[in-house]
């Protein structure tokens, strides 16, 4: 398996909308995919399996062994499907949140990490302002002037 860059820190946003799947088979080979994609993490960190396999057990309160991150890596053991709960551990422990991008852009979503919500957040509200100013813009043309008391 080609090993997948190492960017910890630095996740490649895509701006594009993501579609949701539909229709019949749109998720078809997903779990395959996902195993290719664990696969690529456990790669692309220099830790052995054995100390990410340690630092996921303490962040679930669960064993995990090096030899589940082998078979969750194994896109032919089709009995061993990756629980989401360890794969969101495995993508924490190891920062490869760009990684994780790809697969949630399968169902519609995308992903942001940590403070960049608040880019997010800046985005919506521009658009309030925009929209404010709108309708600012509409009331001017009818609104009268407030009388005052002299």
């Amino acid at each position: 398996m080609a090993k997948a860059k190492i960017h910890p820190d630095q996740l490649g946003f895509l701006f594009e909308a993501p579609a949701p799947a539909r229709g019949e088979a749109a998720l078809a080979g997903i779990e395959q995919r996902i195993c290719r994609t664990v696969g690529s993490i456990l790669n692309s960190d220099s830790r052995s399996r054995e100390v990410i396999a340690a630092e996921m057990s303490v962040l679930l309160g669960e064993e995990i062994s090096r030899a589940m991150l082998d078979a969750y890596a194994s896109p032919a053991r089709d009995g061993h499907k990756v629980p989401m709960s360890r794969m969101f551990a495995l993508v924490v422990v190891t920062h490869r949140h760009d990684l994780l991008d790809p697969l949630l852009r399968e169902i519609g979503a995308a992903l942001l990490v940590g403070e960049e919500v608040h880019t997010a957040r800046l985005g919506d509200i521009d658009r309030e302002i925009e929209q404010l100013k709108e309708e600012r813009k509409r009331l001017a043309v009818s609104a009268p002037r407030i009388r005052r008391g002299k």
